[in-house]
């Protein structure tokens, strides 16, 4: 049997734990331990029954009982205090709290895994969130020096999507028994107990290579998503890590859609439903009435479950984007509730990366730069095709007077995920970098081409409108900032007191011609006046 939990799987087969595609190092004796109580999730485990189970009744001292279970949280991100997965309740015992789901191995199919959920008897459930194999690629080029690079692309894509939190991705040994052979791409998604199959083609003519891949919905066999890369043949390694982190970070938003129309015909949805429904809500672009929906989708889940930490990472991301857009006149208490709700998270899943990018921008929009830029590093870390951090380590240079630098960052993410529904954002950050430096020509080429991506995003108006006044420009400032108005009519120069958050001369000295820009092209200053950028 196979127990999947959050990121984790536990093999009894295999007696091994894995999160995700990596192994984690354990005991016999914690395996057991951990096993035993994940087995018995449906109740309390007394500390007898514990140790006559795991040490066959034999005289152990609390204080080794408590050394293994303190090593089992910690093989799992747990913790004593935090008990979010193996609770202690005093005098009574033990519970193993965590949502699990079980997969079976059927003795004629070695590398086929059977889904069956946690509290159903043994009959096949629905297919698990996100679950996907990513079918071996095929070599059309006639040469069969080529299967290296075809190969190489389908492991490396499989162990990116593995990345994805929440994702079930099939491993590769499963996948390539179904290499070279027609596939009913339905009986495949029954066999594996799937949603979704990826399959691809790779094709070279001359110095040209070129990828088509497409994910297919394994119930209904509908195409949802396709895409065609047609590259000059280059540094073929090169070209093939460039060509996974740009399907792994586009696939990440596919398949979210697609969780979020199954959520939306579901007359029960569960909390997994409702956060990929403020996921997908996010990811159609960061508007007030987006974060509104996306916030109420998230809050229902946590009605459901208090714990959740995607929706807990969720209603961050809201708030920080809010604050971070000078949506609001006061701050402050936004992102002080962001910063409550990260702690939170922390304490539950420390090695997120989302929410440690999110503690990125809360760091820097809180005047703390230098660790924003370290948390974003963190971010990367954790997963290396989290286009965002990129980006935001750039915009956080120009925070510290290398502004010269961000471009080099943000033109990385743009690389890494050029189709992102955020990179908008991105580009933006990038015209206000170039403003900061005076660059103030760039600055309006970025902020137009933010504008071209996304132009329901006030803020972005009000800076083009600066920097078009910075340039000599007044009639198209003006009219910059009326578009701007229809967005944002309450919009006042006394939001950006707030975008002075930190002590660098360049920085500040650009922030303040930002302010003056928007002045000279007709923004008001509001009833507030910060001196602290005349100084």
């Amino acid at each position: 049997m196979r127990y999947l939990f959050e990121d984790y799987t536990l093999s009894s087969e295999q007696r091994e734990l894995h999160r995700g595609t990596d192994a984690v190092p354990i005991t016999p004796q914690v395996f057991d331990l951990l096993e035993y109580l994940i087995r018995n999730r449906e109740r309390v485990v007394s500390k007898d029954e514990l140790i006559s189970a795991v040490w066959n009744g034999r005289i152990v001292s609390d204080a080794a009982l408590t050394t293994r279970l303190n090593a089992a949280r910690h093989a799992i991100g747990d913790s004593g205090q935090a008990q979010r997965l193996l609770k202690t309740l005093p005098r009574k015992g033990f519970r193993f709290v965590g949502s699990v789901q079980e997969a079976r191995q059927p003795m004629d199919a070695p590398n086929v895994w059977v889904d069956y959920s946690a509290n159903t008897a043994p009959a096949p459930a629905s297919p698990p969130h996100l679950s996907i194999i990513v079918l071996p690629f095929a070599n059309l080029s006639g040469d069969v020096e080529q299967d290296y690079f075809v190969d190489g692309l389908t492991e490396n894509l499989t162990t990116d999507l593995s990345r994805i939190r929440g994702a079930f991705v099939i491993g590769r040994h499963t996948a390539y028994t179904y290499k070279g052979k027609a596939a009913d791409l339905k009986q495949i998604g029954r066999e594996l107990n799937v949603r979704y199959v990826l399959e691809g083609s790779v094709q070279r003519g001359g110095n040209r290579m070129r990828v088509n891949v497409q994910l297919i919905d394994a119930e209904t066999g509908a195409h949802l998503w396709a895409e065609r890369f047609d590259k000059p043949v280059t540094d073929l390694l090169e070209m093939q890590d460039e060509i996974v982190v740009i399907l792994a970070s586009t696939l990440d938003a596919q398949l979210i859609e697609a969780e979020a129309r199954r959520a939306e015909r579901s007359s029960h949805p569960d909390a997994i439903d409702l956060c990929f429904q403020g996921r997908h809500s996010l990811n159609k672009g960061l508007t007030s009435e987006h974060l509104a929906l996306a916030r109420h989708f998230f809050e229902r889940a946590l009605a459901l479950d208090r714990d959740n930490v995607d929706a807990l990472v969720g209603l961050a991301t809201t708030e920080l984007t809010t604050a971070s857009s000078f949506m609001v006149d006061e701050r402050g208490p936004i992102l002080a509730a962001a910063e409550a709700r990260l702690n939170r998270i922390f304490s539950m899943a420390p090695r997120h990366a989302m929410a440690h990018l999110l503690s990125a921008s809360l760091q820097l929009f809180t005047g703390r730069a230098p660790q924003a830029i370290g948390k974003c590093e963190q971010a990367l870390a954790l997963d290396h095709n989290l286009a965002e951090a990129h980006a935001m380590m750039g915009f956080a240079k120009a925070f510290i007077g290398r502004g010269a630098e961000s471009e080099g960052h943000i033109q990385q993410a743009l690389r890494l995920s050029p189709r992102d529904m955020r990179a908008f954002r991105w580009m933006h950050w990038l015209g206000v970098a170039k403003l900061i430096l005076g660059a103030d020509v760039e600055a309006i080429e970025w902020i137009r081409r933010c504008l071209e991506a996304n132009r329901n995003y006030p803020i972005a108006h009000f800076q083009l409108a600066a920097a078009l006044a910075l340039v000599g420009s007044l009639e198209e400032a003006r009219a910059a900032a009326r578009t701007g108005f229809t967005l944002d009519p309450a919009f006042t120069t006394r939001r950006m007191r707030g975008f002075i958050l930190g002590n660098d001369p360049t920085f500040r000295a650009g922030s303040k011609r930002i302010r003056d820009g928007m002045l000279l092209a007709g923004v008001p200053m509001g009833d507030f006046r910060d001196r602290s950028i005349e100084r």
